[in-house]
């Protein structure tokens, strides 16, 4: 079930997934495995917030609303309210659309970049919302994530929309220039370009629901960035000179398969590595989504589990590694305020977390619970 080349350069290992194969069950605690931290976010009547975290930087953790209000709240890594921003707008030095096609947050430059879909660019501000440049890109990519890639270049992804023909052998991600909005494709080799997304129809042919997976198709990984193509039998390693290195082969084919099994990477440590697999299928037990597995691989052991992780601070709260969005060596979940307080009044939390629930109310903002990697581990 898993096998791994003879290398004399980590760059080169790869790991290989059954992706169809029963794996045996393993426990973890995720303190076990991470140093947790908990970060409540001020309340106060300037700062309320459902807390979607858009980047948590050295220094600033910087939050949106689910709503569209085009809001932009600041906070430092105490969580103490620094400043709200909103630049939603339709001129020139205005953000024309909801925040949720990819920020970036620059601290060594002191900037924050805000893709504006509609219009092809990013708006460059200050950590103040001055505005400072617009960076146009070409027009065609729907981007719905971004990073920071280096000092000179955004490393972006698109959505696949199945019923376009014409983006149908497109590549899923490319770098776009800070300077200048010229983009360099990355491409991954596939056969057939496959959507994620199942569709259920009525006796009409409508679409009447649909499900696809929330699972992060870039991930940083020891100073480099892990791509996953779905469409692909191989996730890769982009380096920062631009190369790419096999870092996990799955199997079967997924071109061979109906209804396809993708395989996801999540939270990736020197240790473990999370994955979870999606089946294009209804769950006929919740009716609430995709069939999935959460696997992990244990380097150490050299072996492939189902995993659950539990949380030492919140009694009957188990973890989901394999869908976060990660940091390059951190990341985190968002724990509700009102899930909190009800959880300390039946006594289910301790520790630190604790301490905090005791002083939050059903209104109050949420918690971030974010997670660095042991660098003993």
């Amino acid at each position: 079930m898993v096998a791994c080349t003879q290398s004399n350069t980590q760059d080169d290992e790869f790991i290989t997934v059954d992706v169809t194969a029963k794996y045996p069950k393993k426990e973890l605690i995720l303190q076990d495995i991470m140093d947790v931290e908990y970060i409540p976010l001020e309340t106060t009547e300037e700062f309320i917030t459902q807390g979607v975290v858009m980047d948590i930087g050295q220094e600033l953790i910087i939050v949106r609303n689910r709503m569209v209000d085009g809001a932009i709240f600041f906070f430092d890594r105490s969580g103490k309210g620094l400043r709200k921003i909103n630049r939603m707008g339709q001129g020139g030095e205005e953000y024309f659309v909801y925040l949720s096609g990819g920020f970036i947050l620059d601290e060594d430059k002191e900037e924050i970049f805000i893709n504006d879909g509609i219009r092809f660019s990013f708006i460059v501000y200050d950590l103040y919302g001055n505005f400072k440049r617009k960076i146009r890109y070409k027009e065609g990519p729907f981007i719905t994530n971004a990073f920071n890639f280096d000092k000179d270049h955004i490393l972006c992804m698109e959505e696949f929309w199945p019923e376009y023909d014409e983006i149908s052998h497109r590549n899923s991600f490319f770098l776009i220039s800070k300077t200048d909005g010229s983009t360099n494709e990355v491409e991954i080799p596939f056969k057939k370009k496959l959507s994620t997304i199942l569709t259920i129809q009525n006796e009409q042919g409508d679409v009447i629901d649909a499900f696809g997976p929330l699972n992060c198709l870039i991930s940083p990984f020891q100073n480099n960035w892990i791509l996953t193509e779905p469409s692909s039998d191989t996730i890769y390693r982009y380096l920062s000179d631009a190369t790419m290195h096999p870092f996990i082969v799955r199997t079967p084919s997924v071109q061979s398969m109906h209804p396809e099994i993708f395989l996801f990477p999540g939270v990736l440590t020197n240790r473990y590595y999370f994955m979870q697999t999606i089946k294009k299928e209804t769950d006929p037990v919740n009716d609430t989504g995709l069939l999935t597995t959460n696997l992990v691989y244990d380097k150490q052991e050299k072996k492939i589990y189902q995993y659950a992780v539990s949380n030492r601070d919140f009694m009957h709260r188990t973890e989901d590694l394999s869908v976060r969005a990660v940091n390059q060596d951190s990341f985190y979940f968002i724990l509700e305020a009102y899930e909190l307080v009800e959880a300390y009044e039946k006594g289910f939390l301790s520790g630190e977390l604790k301490e905090i629930a005791a002083n939050l109310n059903e209104e109050s903002n949420p918690v971030i619970m974010l997670a660095k990697y042991k660098k003993t581990e």
